[in-house]
């Protein structure tokens, strides 16, 4: 499991909404994923990567629904892309809220990244996806490409805003399934393709938004980079870190110099920059085993003996007593729970 980088909860919410307004235990999938419920209660909280991957995770299994992500697409609001959203409501076209999108899409979270791209008479929007589980994936593209073309419709209204076709690397669905997403989107979908992305003809750029306010977008603008350059200044380095011990990890290796020299800097160097972030080279090592750990004792059947050396635990018996002091429960019992979790689901 590689390290995800961060989420607004802004964006958990979307998926909260969906999920209450379908009667799924809200409150367990969430503690199951390590998410507080009072969580939900921050305007500019953030989560683990990691951590909504394990909830929609945990709700892709409790669902059942193969098109769980394109019907968490109708929950979207303003808010979902916390001010992102906002910004794109006070643009003057459709044209000006599609540019808005890569610069500022990180605030809503680390779940991928958007390339436009020219072509003559049509627009791409691709999007690359960082989540991997394969569970996960799909569900979250399609819910990314719902909630933006019903966003545009609303923003747009009136208009029907409809992209002419849609590219899916997932693979066909069947039946009704397919029928569906046609429509929905009101478009041919592709799937199996090598990349996910949307194209819309040119002419859907200068589509006139429903509440233009070139002032409130100015200073919503300004208030976004703020706000960006603080989390770029807050997660980058640990977020390049934790990569680097997840890297490492996959080898056994847990030696501090190698990290940093990997990042052209020395150990104390790290170290103080780290402390800077209120964190450091040690706190991030075990919360990337921790994480990597869960996922072994979850999705595979290596041994525990294994899983320590892979982790770089030079006895058994110390990785059940890191493993135990994080969670209050042995690595076996860990184990043995998960599995009783998806037999349940």
């Amino acid at each position: 499991m590689n390290p995800l980088g961060t989420v607004s909860v802004a964006a958990l919410r979307q998926y909260v909404r969906a999920a209450q307004a379908h009667q799924l235990p809200v409150e367990d999938l969430l503690q199951a994923a390590g998410i507080p419920s009072a969580t939900l209660d921050s305007d500019d909280g953030r989560i683990d990567g990691t951590q909504l991957q394990e909830f929609l995770y945990r709700l892709c299994q409790h669902s059942r629904d193969p098109l769980l992500g394109l019907k968490t697409g109708d929950f979207v609001q303003p808010g979902s892309y916390s001010v992102l959203g906002y910004i794109t409501m006070s643009c003057a076209t459709l044209g000006e809220a599609v540019q808005r999108i890569a610069p500022f899409e990180k605030l809503v979270g680390d779940m991928g990244t958007t390339t436009l791209e020219d072509r003559g008479e049509q627009i791409r929007l691709t999007w690359h996806c960082t989540y991997q589980n394969p569970i996960v994936r799909p569900q979250l593209v399609d819910n990314v490409f719902a909630s933006w073309i019903n966003y545009a419709r609303w923003l747009a209204e009136p208009t029907q805003a409809s992209p002419t076709a849609v590219y899916l690397q997932r693979p066909e669905p069947r039946g009704d399934s397919l029928r569906e997403y046609q429509q929905r989107w009101d478009c041919p979908v592709f799937f199996e393709t090598g990349e996910d992305a949307i194209e819309f003809d040119k002419s859907l750029l200068k589509t006139p938004l429903r509440q233009p306010d070139p002032v409130l977008r100015s200073t919503l603008e300004r208030h976004a980079q703020q706000q960006l350059a603080s989390l770029q200044s807050a997660s980058e380095l640990v977020n390049q870190v934790r990569n680097s011990i997840y890297q490492n990890l996959l080898e056994g290796i847990t030696r501090q110099d190698m990290v940093a020299g990997s990042l052209g800097m020395t150990s104390r160097t790290l170290q103080r920059k780290l402390s800077q972030e209120d964190t450091s080279y040690q706190q991030l090592l075990d919360d990337v085993r921790q994480d990597m750990a869960e996922d072994y004792l979850s999705r595979t059947t290596l041994p525990i003996p294994d899983i320590a050396l892979r982790l770089g635990f030079s006895e058994t018996t110390s990785f059940h007593r890191t493993f135990k002091r994080r969670v209050n429960m042995t690595p076996g019992e860990y184990r043995q729970k998960t599995a009783e979790q998806k037999g349940k689901d």
